[in-house]
């Protein structure tokens, strides 16, 4: 049986202005006689010529192999079969894409079969008296959330002394950090003064109320600037809110500062410099949330809300030795956020303690109109919540290799140690980076425009690893290989669910690479937490190694925080948090401050 394309292609009459003109006097096609269907390969010749050894330079990117006879076939049908295609950026019929728009076709992490997560609603937080009010400004400063909302709560601590407490650290620690782009000094000293007022009042909207953060500088803020790290959007002012924001004011929170970010989410330089490491000052703070890690380690606010499109709340949470949480894909709305990735972005919290992050998820979860990803979902936590018989997965090989350390080994003793019953677990031997297509080719179409523009020449990073580089060489990345590398990924959440059957949550090496890669591609949930310490005698980077710009050696060698993460079940995030409570109070480390701070 032969089959027909019931396809209309039809070039519009201007494709034939950008026809090559050595095509000016070919004969036109003859008519098709009535009835006839449209078919591939008959539109009017566009765009530039090509021969053979285009194809055959091509078929070097896309490593595949044609014949001699094959390249032929293609470089004298190209112009008429494929040019067209790409009308919508060459014209003439340009068609601009609308930063806020999302593709038709959404990443939807459940699997048939599935339980979408807990059935019902419930939060408990921890009961315990905070105790005095800390004597210093410097011991308010780093409190946890759990201790000052209670103290803001009894009246003992007003949110306005404590903004001024962390507006003055700010002042005095960030020229050394580079983590923060603008302070909101004024706007944050009028929330803390309604919020005094509120809680005075008997009006106390709950454990954030007077609480001063900052967000990652890509969460849009009304009057201020948002200028996701990059040089071309430094002056950026957006209108709106964006809905994480929203929420935290609904919530009560101050808004202290935005905060740094790598040059559109990528690793720790911006338009600004280097943000820093807190505990080592001679390295970067890692990145893409590098100011949410150092400002929360070193002080400068009592949370902050980071982002992770594949690590960047996981690596700087580990280099800064705070506390993150990343949540499900799609339990967190994006609206008002930069996009990067829409099937792979997310947004969550940014600690100094377990429970911290917990409260600021339940505020700011949930759905919204303008993220056609986000879900409703419920959250089901209890901080006091017993972790007995709890079934923690472990891949014993990653437990020995690279990068684990024996912090990552003595975590695997400590789940013995609290009553949870440790399961080995395997993964197939597969191509996961492979999946990273889906990575660079949706972020080539987020920032298209600063590319053609040759605005992402501005950007400070332009090493082969930054993303004015990748972007260009993503363009000729396969469509082919792009719905391959989404079958593949659809392939891959089959083995996790497979192991979640199994086991209630995951332990792995935080910085094990195929699991950033893994957990990140299926939108399983993550809780990364300081549980020990390690020596390094090098300064550690995001960027690939540079032999003209060598990284700084210590002899002895440095002390520095190091932790574990907990992978969860989709929209489980409570299970990870009450075992990272009970990790958190075993390894004792989460209250010592980096020396200088």
């Amino acid at each position: 049986m032969t089959f027909r394309r019931q396809f209309l292609i039809k070039a519009p009459l201007g494709l034939l202005a950008v026809a090559t003109s050595n095509r000016a006097d070919q004969p036109k096609p003859e008519a098709p006689p009535p009835g006839a269907p449209p078919t591939f390969g008959t539109a009017p010749a566009v765009g530039p010529e090509v021969s053979r050894s285009t194809f055959a330079e091509a078929e070097k990117l896309m490593q595949l192999s044609m014949s001699v006879a094959e390249r032929e076939m293609a470089a004298t049908s190209w112009s008429t079969s494929m040019a067209a295609m790409l009308e919508r950026r060459t014209g003439p019929r340009k068609l601009p894409l609308e930063a806020n728009l999302s593709p038709a076709t959404q990443w939807n992490p459940r699997l048939d079969g599935d339980k979408a997560g807990p059935a019902h609603d419930r939060f408990i937080r921890t009961k315990a008296d905070p105790g005095p009010l800390a004597a210093k400004d410097d011991e308010i400063a780093f409190a946890p959330v759990t201790k000052l909302s209670r103290w803001l709560e009894m009246k003992t601590l007003s949110s306005e002394r404590l903004t001024h407490i962390y507006l003055d650290r700010i002042q005095r620690y960030d020229p050394k950090l580079r983590c923060v782009i603008t302070v909101t000094r004024e706007h944050a000293l009028a929330q803390a003064k309604q919020a005094d007022k509120e809680i005075a009042a008997g009006k106390y909207r709950g454990p954030l109320h007077g609480i001063p953060y900052g967000v990652k500088d890509l969460l849009d803020t009304a009057g201020i600037a948002t200028t996701w790290g990059a040089e071309p959007f430094r002056n950026r002012i957006p209108a709106k809110d964006s809905a994480v924001v929203e929420r935290l004011n609904a919530a009560g929170a101050v808004l202290i500062a935005k905060l740094s970010l790598g040059a559109l989410a990528l690793n720790d330089i911006w338009f600004g410099g280097q943000t820093m490491n807190p505990w080592l000052l001679e390295e970067g703070a890692s990145g893409s949330s590098a100011g949410p890690g150092a400002a929360t380690a070193a002080g400068l606010v009592a949370f902050s809300v980071g982002s992770e499109t594949e690590g960047s709340i996981v690596s700087p949470s580990m280099r800064c030795g705070v506390t993150g949480l990343r949540p499900t894909y799609g339990r967190v709305a994006r609206t008002g956020a930069m996009t990067l990735c829409w099937s792979l972005d997310k947004l969550g919290p940014m600690t100094r303690s377990v429970e911290d992050t917990m409260l600021v998820l339940k505020a700011i979860s949930g759905p919204d109109a303008g993220d056609v990803a986000s879900v409703a979902s419920k959250l089901d936590f209890d901080a006091g919540a017993s972790v007995r018989g709890l079934k923690v997965g472990y891949i014993p090989a990653w437990m020995i290799e690279d990068p684990a350390t024996d912090v990552d080994r003595a975590a695997l003793g400590a789940i013995r140690a609290l009553g949870m019953n440790p399961v080995i677990v395997s993964l197939p031997d597969w191509p996961y980076n492979s999946l990273n297509v889906i990575l660079f080719a949706e972020g080539a179409a987020a920032f298209e425009e600063i590319v053609f523009d040759g605005r992402a020449n501005q950007l400070k990073m332009q090493v082969p690893d930054a993303w004015p580089n990748l972007f260009r060489e993503a363009r000729f990345l396969s469509a082919v290989d792009l719905v391959q590398a989404d079958r593949m990924r659809r392939k891959v959440a089959v083995e996790m669910s497979r192991i979640f059957s199994e086991v209630d949550l995951l332990l792995v090496p935080s910085l094990r690479d195929e699991m950033l890669t893994i957990s990140n591609y299926t939108g399983h949930p993550s809780l990364t937490l300081r549980t020990g310490y390690v020596e390094v005698s090098e300064a550690r980077s995001d960027w690939a190694p540079d032999s003209v710009n060598p990284l700084p050696k210590f002899s002895p060698p440095r002390r520095v925080p190091y932790g574990v993460t907990l992978i969860g079940r989709l929209f489980d995030e409570g299970t990870i948090a009450r075992v990272g409570l009970a990790l958190e109070k075993f390894s004792a480390v989460a209250t010592e401050r980096p020396p200088g701070f």
